[in-house]
C-alpha cells in the first residue's frame, strides 16, 4: 500500500504545481478606458456601425485606402504604412470587432461576411463612393470578400499574405487533397480544454512565441510590439471573442471571377502563417493580378519590411515617391 501512497503523493503534487503556475498566468482583462487611454491616437475615432462602436483611425486626404489588419492583430500593424500613404491618399485603418479597441460585439457577427458587411457599412456611413482595399492575412480575405460582393466600389486591390485562396488541387497518392497548415495558435484557441484556461491565463510569453513565428527576422521584433499585442488581447471582453470567432464555421463568399479590378499580391516568401503557394495560387485565381514576393519577409511584409513593402503598394498606386531611399528604387 506503500506505493500507492507515493504515486497519491507525486499526484498531488503534480496537481498543485499546475494550480500554482495558472494562477501565476492568471491576467484579469483591461477596462475598455484603460486601453484606450494607453492605445488610442489623435487620429482615433469611435463610429457606431450597426450597434457596434467600431475604432476607427483617418490619416491623409485623397482618395481614400482600407487597411484591413489579421487575425489577433489591430490597426496598429498599419502604423508605418498609414504614415507613408497619408502625404497621398486618406487612410481608413480600423479594429474588427473582437479586436483591439473595439471590442466584442454583443451579436457575436465575428465571420469574414459579418466584417466584409462591417467594411461596406462603415464606407456608407462615411459617404464613400469608391475606394481601394489593402487586407493582410485574415484581412485580405475580408478585402476580397468586400471586392467580390460591390466590385463596383473598388478602386484597386491589395491582398498582403492574405488568407482565402482557392484551395491547392495538388492531390496525394492516395487521391486526398493535402492538408492545410494551420498556426499553433489557431489550433491552441480551438482547443475546448486550453480555450478555457486561455481566457483568464494568458501569458505573455505566447505573444512573443506567436511574433517569432509571424517575423522572418527575429531583430526586428521589440517588446513594446509584442506588449501592444498582448495587451490588446486582454481588453475587456478580446478574449472570449476571439475563442467565439475560431469556434464558429469557416466561410467564404468569394467570387475570384468578380475580381476585376487591378490586383497587386504582396507575399512574405518565409511566410510560416500561409505560405507562398498560397500567394501564387490567388495570382492564378485573379484576372490580371500581380504577385510580388519578399524574399526576407514572413507573414508580415508591412511590419516587418515596412519601407520596401509600402514602396510596392505607391508604385502600383501610380504614385511617384522620393528617390533618395534606396527602397524606392527599380520598384515596379
Amino acid at each position: 500500500m506503500g506505493w500507492i501512497k507515493r504515486i497519491l503523493k507525486v499526484i498531488t503534487v503534480i496537481g498543485l504545481s499546475c494550480i500554482f503556475f495558472l494562477l501565476l498566468l492568471y491576467r484579469s482583462d483591461m477596462t475598455s478606458e484603460e486601453i484606450e487611454q494607453k492605445y488610442a491616437t489623435p487620429q482615433s475615432h469611435f463610429i457606431e456601425v450597426d450597434g457596434i462602436n467600431v475604432h476607427v483611425r483617418f490619416m491623409g486626404e485623397g482618395d481614400p485606402i482600407f487597411l484591413l489588419h489579421g487575425s489577433f492583430s489591430s490597426l496598429h500593424t498599419w502604423d508605418a504604412w498609414q504614415q507613408e500613404l497619408s502625404p497621398y491618399f486618406l487612410t481608413i485603418s480600423l479594429d474588427f470587432p473582437g479586436h483591439g479597441l473595439t471590442g466584442p460585439d454583443e451579436e457575436k457577427r465575428y465571420s469574414l461576411t459579418d466584417y466584409s458587411q462591417l467594411v461596406l457599412r462603415l464606407s456608407e456611413k462615411l459617404n464613400l463612393d469608391k475606394f481601394h482595399l489593402a487586407g493582410n492575412s485574415m484581412g485580405g480575405a475580408v478585402a476580397m470578400q468586400v471586392a467580390s460582393t460591390r466590385p463596383d466600389k473598388i478602386l484597386s486591390l491589395n491582398l498582403i499574405d492574405a488568407a482565402g485562396a482557392p484551395r491547392l488541387k495538388n492531390r496525394s497518392l492516395d487521391g486526398e487533397e493535402p492538408k492545410q497548415n494551420e498556426a499553433w495558435i489557431f489550433k491552441l484557441a480551438k482547443n475546448p480544454i486550453f480555450s478555457s484556461i486561455l481566457l483568464k491565463c494568458t501569458p505573455k510569453f505566447l505573444f512573443a512565441m506567436n511574433m517569432r513565428q509571424v517575423y522572418f527576422d527575429q531583430e526586428k521584433i521589440t517588446d513594446e510590439a509584442i506588449t501592444r499585442y498582448y495587451e490588446l488581447m486582454l481588453r475587456d471582453g478580446n478574449r472570449q471573442a476571439t475563442l467565439d470567432r475560431l469556434g464558429a464555421p469557416r466561410e467564404s463568399r468569394i467570387d475570384f471571377e468578380r475580381l476585376t479590378m487591378p490586383t497587386l499580391i504582396l507575399w512574405g516568401k518565409e511566410d510560416s502563417w500561409i505560405p507562398v503557394a498560397q500567394g501564387y495560387s490567388l495570382e492564378k485565381a485573379i484576372p490580371g493580378s500581380k504577385l510580388i514576393v519578399f524574399d526576407d519577409a514572413g507573414h508580415v511584409p508591412m511590419e516587418e519590411i515596412s519601407t520596401e513593402s509600402v514602396a510596392k503598394y505607391l508604385a502600383f498606386l501610380g504614385v511617384e515617391v522620393r528617390k533618395k531611399d534606396p527602397f524606392f528604387d527599380n520598384f515596379s
